[in-house]
């Protein structure tokens, strides 16, 4: 059995004394695409601030790395340090360069101390080229890299930033609600993306679209969330049936959270 990537054990979170995260236990493994769903308020995006570094948890475990002897204690890293160590996050609003064109964005991208002024003035080696190359490929953005960047559909703009995010290299990638706004055809594409991305990276996937959860979870598990917990976890037909998920997502005006 390989070592989880991300091990999180008994943390827990409170703000002014609302517990938005509770005994939370979770295991990610390498190349793992996993899903993470719950009524509004569950402790999803809390989730995600501890993992980052946004967040400090009052008690837990949070560890980052395949060997016990060498993993990172994530509570004691900062934003910068957790970003470094190779756990990217994307937000739900798409977040660009709109002034620049497509390529340019993955240009400023790309890992590597890099700032703007040396990322657009500096010369590039055939490396980063083909590199860009490849992400407009998967992105399927090849057709317009010369596109500025605020003229891209919504949906565009998120495989946009996720490109940017891939540029980074990341090892996991935290992905919020990549499905909110888009049309039927681009969630379908959005769910083709990350399903490609599996193995090659370990992914967290919070969403609330049923159908796209089902489209992506077939490669891997589905984990519900609720009061700051893990509620259940399994396969999404397991998850859809379970009738403890049924009575929290029928109920959950009844337990609004962080």
């Amino acid at each position: 059995m390989p070592h989880p990537l991300l091990t999180v054990e008994d943390v827990a979170k409170a703000y002014d004394g609302f517990q938005a995260i509770s005994n939370l236990n979770f295991y990610l493994f390498p190349g793992e695409l996993r899903t993470v769903i719950g009524p509004n308020g569950a402790g999803k995006s809390t989730f995600f601030d501890l993992l980052t570094g946004r967040a400090k948890p009052d008690r837990g475990r949070l560890e980052f790395g395949t060997d016990p002897a060498a993993s990172h204690d994530l509570a004691a890293l900062s934003e910068y340090e957790i970003n470094r160590l190779g756990i990217g996050r994307k937000f739900q609003t798409p977040s660009i360069y709109a002034d620049h064109s497509v390529w340019e964005n993955l240009l400023l991208s790309l890992r590597g101390p890099r700032g703007v002024f040396a990322a657009l003035f500096q010369r590039t080696g055939p490396a980063d080229h083909a590199r860009i190359d490849d992400l407009l490929e998967l992105i399927r953005l090849g057709d317009k890299r010369h596109w500025r960047a605020g003229l891209l559909s919504h949906g565009e703009k998120q495989w946009l930033e996720l490109g940017m995010l891939l540029a980074q290299e990341p090892k996991v990638l935290l992905i919020d609600e990549p499905a909110a706004g888009m049309t039927d055809e681009e969630t379908h594409r959005t769910g083709e993306l990350l399903l490609s991305l599996a193995g090659r990276h370990s992914l967290i996937v919070i969403e609330h679209d049923m159908t796209f959860v089902r489209q992506i979870a077939r490669q891997g598990q589905v984990t519900v969330l609720h009061q700051g917990s893990v509620l259940c976890e399994g396969r999404f037909e397991e998850v859809q049936s379970d009738p403890k998920v049924r009575e929290v997502y029928l109920g959950r005006g009844k337990h609004d959270r962080r």
